[in-house]
């Protein structure tokens, strides 16, 4: 299916228009380089109207909703989605550079989630407390009212249907901004929600600058809750506006994650996802499996297996549907160049690199997959997230070093262990510090239904599953006295 829309539009209480001022930023295609469209650049005063919008919305028929019915809206945004996965996927492929496969992957996970909270929409429950005589006390659990979303550019579609679905199953109302360097399925999403009968106001979409549109949404006095996926850096000033208005906030924000390899692993069902976890979306994911531990016995045989597929890897245009697509922007682009050539120059060694096909666009944003070996745990490298398809493989001796290394880096989203000795499954995964943990699998599929987020400088709340519900939403406890 087809859906005709002005990318230079914003939504604001169901009606879309120029941004107030009639700024646009250009959206280029990281395949190539070169502009494929403009979108509106959202000021100030549009944050105002989306958020009045949103208040307006929650006072009336969205507010007074039954949650069965809210969430058979939502369902229905789901079933339209579906039907939009071509026209989805392929813009989704030309703005962040995805391959076509994992676009059309994260176009289906974005109906998905939709799906999931449809049908959890009515399934929130209160609780009922055991209390003194004469008293009955019970718990209702209401939505915070308008609820910000800024989210970024790696997966917009994931991102954006994991946090608005979430936030209009417990009856907020939403505005989202979007990335700037991708914004494009934010906009299509609101067209499509609008086409399955989501009422006016209760989604408003402002594209912008994060400095313009996305700080005046964090700082707003009239919004309820903050939900912000990006860097550590923009986390704290997030964290910082929203605790001016006494704003709760959940924040996604990163990390560099372990995948802890023993010597007794299967290394058959192990390698693929080593790998994988490292090159999905071109490494530009928060929760890369980018950490490469491996016990000493089997450190070589992992690296040879390792860098024979890596080397085999194949970069190219996001429509030629490779291993690896470009990078979202020249400016990602120029800050992996500069850790690798920083890894390089420090004496690090490259055990692998993969393949950039030939008659690349000269402004394409194409970085080779690279695996560093033999990388020290406190190597800038081995600490820092660099989002991009760089992994290190660092060697450990024993559990109590693997663990030492594991937990030391300011981060804790998400860590891979693989053994088959259950017993070291068990103290692992209660010694790591994470949110997730994956024993001898990593990302279970991407399910919807699991909790995601993290510890440390990943930040705190939770997304995804019912989880998400709780956090989109306010307890009242109620007691009742009678004789």
């Amino acid at each position: 299916m087809k859906i005709s829309f002005n990318t230079e539009e914003i939504l604001i209480g169901g009606s879309w228009r120029k941004a107030e001022n009639g700024a646009t930023l250009e959206v280029i295609n990281p395949s190539t380089g070169e502009v494929m469209c403009k979108i509106g650049r959202g000021s100030k005063k549009d944050v105002n109207d989306a958020v009045k919008a949103a208040r307006d919305a929650l006072d009336g028929e969205w507010g007074r909703m039954p949650a069965v019915e809210r969430g058979r809206i939502i369902t229905k945004i789901g079933e339209k989605l579906k039907q939009y996965e071509d026209e989805l996927t392929a813009l989704e492929t030309r703005d962040v550079g995805k391959p076509v496969k994992q676009a059309r992957a994260d176009a289906i996970a974005m109906a998905r989630y939709m799906e999931f909270y449809g049908g959890a929409a009515d399934k929130v429950m209160g609780h009922t407390i055991p209390y003194l005589d004469g008293y009955t006390v019970y718990t209702l659990r209401e939505p915070h009212g308008v609820t910000g979303h800024i989210i970024p550019w790696n997966y917009p579609m994931q991102i954006a249907g994991r946090c608005i679905g979430g936030a209009l199953a417990m009856g907020n109302t939403c505005v989202l901004k979007p990335a700037e360097d991708a914004g494009l399925t934010a906009l299509l999403f609101a067209r499509i929600a609008e086409e399955a009968g989501l009422p006016k106001g209760v989604l408003n979409v402002v594209s912008g600058v994060g400095a313009e549109a996305g700080a005046a949404l964090a700082s707003h006095p009239d919004v309820d809750h903050i939900s912000f996926t990006g860097s550590v850096g923009i986390g704290k000033e997030i964290q910082k506006a929203a605790a001016e208005n006494i704003v709760p906030v959940t924040l996604e924000l990163g990390g560099k994650s372990p995948q802890i390899v023993f010597d007794d692993a299967d290394l058959d069902a192990a390698i693929p996802f080593l790998v994988n976890a490292g090159i999905q979306n071109a490494g530009q994911t928060c929760s890369a499996g980018s950490r490469i531990m491996v016990q000493r016995g089997i450190y070589e045989e992992v690296i040879n297996r390792m860098a024979e597929k890596i080397s085999a890897l194949k970069v190219g245009p996001s429509t030629d549907d490779l291993d690896v697509g470009p990078l979202v922007s020249a400016k990602q682009k120029d800050i992996v160049d500069r850790y690798i050539n920083a890894g390089t120059q420090s004496g690090l060694t490259i055990a692998a690199q993969g393949i950039l096909v030939d008659n690349l666009p000269e402004k394409g944003c194409y970085v080779k997959p690279t695996l560093f070996r033999d990388v020290p745990p406190d190597s800038k490298l081995a600490q820092e997230e660099i989002f991009g398809p760089v992994q290190v493989v660092i060697p450990f001796e024993s559990e109590a070093e693997a663990i030492k290394i594991a937990n030391g880096t300011e981060y804790g989203l998400v860590t891979g262990i693989w053994t088959e000795n259950g017993a070291r499954q068990m103290r692992m995964a209660k010694a790591v510090k994470a949110g997730q943990i994956f024993i001898n699998n990593y990302g279970a599929g991407g399910g919807v239904e699991l909790p995601f987020g993290g510890v440390g400088k990943s930040g705190f709340g939770r997304e995804k599953g019912f989880e998400a519900l709780y956090g989109f939403s306010v307890l009242k406890t109620v007691a009742a006295k009678h004789d």
